[in-house]
């Protein structure tokens, strides 16, 4: 039986003359389909693409049946602490599931976001797994984007969005109201009255969520935030030392700082340090998410662990069910997880 000659692509057509079955029969052995083919044919199609080095045109595949196997993954930020963990839990979920994931930073920009989701309907995934937070008030882009994701399910796609609630997909939310509220309460039941919130950007939904959830649980413990105890800045390192200087110049009469993330928390650090305090002797500071590549900071830092790569698993498992006729939410909580940072009005 000949070979293809020359450096020409290896096609269905080759493979299925070297196997000595038709080309649909060849299709159906390697693309899977719902007529079930002879075992003894479906072993020479395989040893047939072995021997020839066949590559299946994923890209046609995903045309004839409608939708592609792989999965997309939309993220803020690829190296973007707050995302990784969520990223990690998506890719590992996929593996288990024998599934490949294409993973593609929005630049934090909803419009950026628009554009890839635009993209991504024309590649015919499986299904999109967007993972971001939301404004407060809805902006023209972020309308877009829900346009577009809706489109692309409209089209037989998938959809689940890693974000607050309120999105009209399939949704894992973590409860940043309550992460926030249980972190203020215990740190104030440590006896912390003079509190400075450090409250990331005002238009971020995450971070006015946490700062709700802060003033309330503090608000429950007598303890009130006057207004300029509450300074907002980046979502990032950079933020929290610019907020932690600010704090600083205002003179705020402070104990406790509560940070928005761990990233702002440890820029807080940071600058605090560089102004010859003593950490956290002359200032407490906590953060939330538990960022595993700060815990080894100095002190170590009091936070609220959030389940990120369970989330990501989540939303995996999610996008491989079949949809159903309203969109399911799953909500995750964390836990206060005290350190060296936070010692208490008696122990510093």
């Amino acid at each position: 039986m000949d070979t293809p000659s020359g450096s020409a692509p290896v096609t269905l057509e080759d493979v299925a003359r070297r196997a000595g079955v038709s080309p649909a029969t060849a299709s159906r052995a390697l693309n899977g389909s719902a007529r079930k083919v002879r075992d003894e044919y479906q072993a020479r199609v395989h040893a047939a693409a072995v021997e020839l080095g066949y590559i299946a045109n994923t890209a046609a595949q995903a045309v004839a049946r409608g939708r592609g196997d792989h999965l997309a993954l939309v993220v803020n930020g690829i190296n973007d602490d707050y995302f990784s963990p969520v990223a990690a839990g998506v890719l590992k979920a996929a593996e288990a599931a024998d599934r490949m994931v294409t993973m593609i930073s929005s630049r934090n920009s909803a419009q950026q976001a628009a554009r890839v989701v635009s993209t991504l309907r024309s590649q015919r995934p499986r299904a999109i797994v967007l993972a971001g937070g939301r404004s407060v008030a809805s902006t023209f882009w972020e309308e877009r984007l829900v346009e577009e994701l809706a489109a692309f399910q409209d089209e037989g796609g998938r959809v689940v969005a890693i974000s607050e609630e309120g999105m009209p997909f399939d949704t894992v939310s973590l409860d940043n109201v309550s992460a926030a509220r249980d972190l203020a309460a215990t740190l104030a039941d440590l006896g912390y009255r003079r509190v400075t919130i450090l409250a990331g950007p005002a238009d971020a939904r995450t971070a006015h969520d946490r700062v709700q959830g802060f003033t309330a649980g503090l608000a429950e413990r007598g303890v009130e935030v006057p207004p300029s105890g509450v300074i907002h800045c980046g979502f990032d390192r950079d933020g929290g030392y610019s907020a932690a200087g600010e704090c600083l110049r205002r003179r705020v009469p402070a104990e406790l700082v509560l940070a928005i993330s761990d990233t702002v928390a440890v820029g807080a650090l940071a600058r605090f340090r560089e102004a010859g305090m003593s950490l956290p002797g002359d200032m407490a500071v906590a953060g939330i998410d538990d960022v595993a590549v700060l815990r080894d900071v100095t002190p170590a830092l009091t936070t609220v662990r959030l389940p990120w790569p369970e989330a990501g698993r989540a939303a995996l498992d999610l996008a491989l069910r079949p949809t159903d006729a309203q969109p399911r939410l799953v909500r995750m909580t964390g836990h206060v997880v005290l350190r060296e940072s936070t010692p208490g009005i008696e122990g510093r």
